[in-house]
């Protein structure tokens, strides 16, 4: 099992970035997945999640700005950001979910989003 995380940068405040994830070991259409983030000297938190039938919730800190998707076809999970923030300035990391919130699989090496100008 591994998750690959890619697509951060540095971006301007109010840009837009995609990141994603590629699965590999299980697959992501079947599973609740979810995007995760840590500021520095911030515990990890759960900013979008996506249930097996497609549902999706996010934090209140990034509503109406990040999207979660998935692609079955290639295993992978995606987070539209934008109108990014430099509160938004994390590591993020992608994982598989249970009980709406636990991260199930072992992490991946994140990637990391920068906003400043």
């Amino acid at each position: 099992v591994q998750l690959v995380e890619s697509g951060g940068g540095l971006v301007q405040p109010g840009g837009s970035l995609r990141l994603s994830c590629a699965a590999s070991g299980f697959l992501v259409s079947i599973n609740a997945m979810g995007w995760y983030r840590q500021a520095p000297g911030k515990e990890r938190e759960l900013v979008a999640h996506i249930t097996s039938g497609g549902s999706t919730n996010y934090a209140d800190s990034v509503k109406g700005r990040f999207t979660i998707s998935r692609d079955s076809a290639k295993n992978t999970v995606y987070l539209q950001m934008n109108s990014l923030k430099p509160e938004d300035t994390a590591v993020y990391y992608c994982n598989q979910v249970v009980n709406n919130i636990v991260p199930f699989r072992s992490w991946g090496q994140g990637t990391q989003v920068t906003v400043s100008s």
